[in-house]
């Protein structure tokens, strides 16, 4: 990792960064990418902030972000990876579930990795081989053995709804088999809570580089196991599905439920 890199300095940074998010200034200016899938004036604050101060401090890495063109990047040289509000829709109906997320992915690793919540005041950070943290205190996955006795998180994008028949079978045999199920509507949190112990599993399919390269991070630092839905090891720079887990509960699903379809 490059060793210039101060995380506290970068926590700062996000934290800053949180403000913008916090107020909500220009939630409601919305336009609509697609269908159920928006962007506002936060979103372009948040991006506009990090898109200035980064190049700053670090001029050599790469930036990628959920609103703008990143066909000019290479995949092999450093990069920031940022999502500037996951879980805009839950900022537009001012449900306090929206977060930060930014990563440092190198050498095709995610380096370090934070997931801000600035409406409970949450840091989630990670750096490889250094473990995760929760507001400086480390965390650690669950110890759930028992899938009857288990919380997952479900995730499922809006604006693919050709999606929606399969996993919503999927979610249904997971309530059946388990404790209960979540959909928090923010991929970079499900990640984090999975991290911490509060939820012992998450899936979801068709996720975004933006959407899980921090909170992968946060969830392997942490003692616990991320895959695709064929149990292959994720790219970080490129779109995938999410299984995420605890490691026994991992095993539960996988004998209890199917993936493919």
């Amino acid at each position: 990792m490059h060793t210039d890199i101060d995380i506290h300095a970068l926590m700062e940074l996000v934290h800053q960064a949180g403000k913008l998010l916090y107020d909500r200034e220009g939630s409601t200016h919305i336009r609509k990418k697609g269908r159920a899938d928006y962007v506002t004036q936060v979103d372009m604050a948040v991006q506009g902030f990090f898109g200035e101060e980064l190049p700053k401090r670090w001029p050599h890495i790469q930036f990628m972000s959920e609103e703008q063109s990143n066909a000019h990047l290479d995949p092999n040289a450093p990069m920031w990876i940022l999502d500037p509000v996951d879980g805009t829709c839950n900022l537009i109906h001012d449900l306090g579930m929206s977060a930060i997320s930014l990563a440092l992915v190198e050498g095709g690793q995610v380096m370090l990795g934070i997931v801000y919540n600035p409406f409970n005041g949450e840091m989630f950070h990670a750096i490889r081989g250094q473990g995760a943290f929760r507001n400086g205190e480390p965390i650690h996955v669950s110890d759930q053995q028992e899938l009857a006795d288990s919380l997952i998180a479900i995730g499922t994008s809006p604006y693919q709804k050709q999606l929606a028949e399969g996993n919503f079978a999927l979610f249904r045999r997971l309530f059946e088999v388990g404790a209960d199920i979540r959909r928090m509507g923010t991929a970079s949190l499900d990640l984090a809570y999975v991290a911490c112990g509060r939820m012992d599993a998450y899936l979801e399919r068709g996720l975004k580089p933006w959407d899980f390269a921090a909170g992968i991070l946060l969830v392997e630092e942490a003692g616990g196991q991320v895959r695709d839905y064929q149990g292959n090891p994720l790219i970080p720079t490129q779109p995938s599905d999410m299984f995420a887990h605890n490691g026994p509960i991992g095993a539960r699903i996988a004998e209890a439920v199917s993936l493919e379809f």
